[in-house]
């Protein structure tokens, strides 16, 4: 067998066994609704959702719909806090959902929110998309540039509610220029690395 064509299928191999290590590592043979029969994918949050900060068609939300082969709604609203997303959660009633990206706080940590109301909103965020009978994906973010308080709070709501997860998205990105437009959004590449977190998390979810 050429060598070319062998290094092809352990390439593919390789990545599916991460791709399912992922899955598994976020708890996903227990998550509430999996398998979902809703049909839309759903991004919903703050500006981070929106895009802010990178090119048309290369914020994460539009390069996981590129990844996955399937249109991902975004219901990204800049400078949405917790309380905010809960407001408008009924946004969501015009869809079937299947699956949805939940991305929200940092705005309440920028705001000084208290963290138990932050993790109080999202509580009742997730309770209220499962009762759609859709899935979650909580996407988590860093509470604090010294220290994380947002963390082991995240990992109660995965617990509590069986959502599938990804910790602190933004990883790493913060003061490196070559991923930042700003000091709070990432740029183009700075969002090639939040959908390359969260694709092998996303996509055995819409098997």
């Amino acid at each position: 067998m050429p060598k070319k064509i062998m290094y092809c299928i352990v390439a593919g191999a390789v990545l599916i066994l991460a791709v399912w290590y992922s899955f598994f590592r976020s708890g996903a043979t227990e998550i509430t609704n999996f398998p979902s029969s809703g049909t839309d994918i759903i991004a919903f949050g703050d500006s981070l959702v929106a895009g802010t900060g990178a090119t048309d068609g290369n914020d994460f939300v539009s390069l996981l719909s590129q990844a996955t082969g399937r249109e991902i709604v975004s219901l990204g609203v800049p400078g949405n806090t917790t309380a905010d997303g809960l407001a408008r959660i009924d946004e969501l009633d015009r869809y079937m959902p299947k699956v949805v990206l939940l991305l929200l706080g940092g705005n309440d940590h920028l705001k000084k929110v208290p963290i138990e109301t932050t993790f109080t909103n999202l509580g009742k965020i997730i309770e209220n998309i499962h009762s759609k009978g859709a899935i979650v994906l909580l996407l988590g973010v860093k509470g604090n540039l010294f220290g994380d308080k947002f963390e082991p709070e995240f990992e109660k709501l995965r617990d509590k509610y069986k959502t599938a997860y990804v910790s602190n998205v933004l990883d790493g990105l913060f003061r490196n220029p070559k991923l930042m437009e700003d000091s709070i959004h990432p740029n183009d590449a700075g969002n090639k690395v939040i959908a390359e977190r969260i694709y092998p998390v996303l996509a055995p979810l819409l098997k």
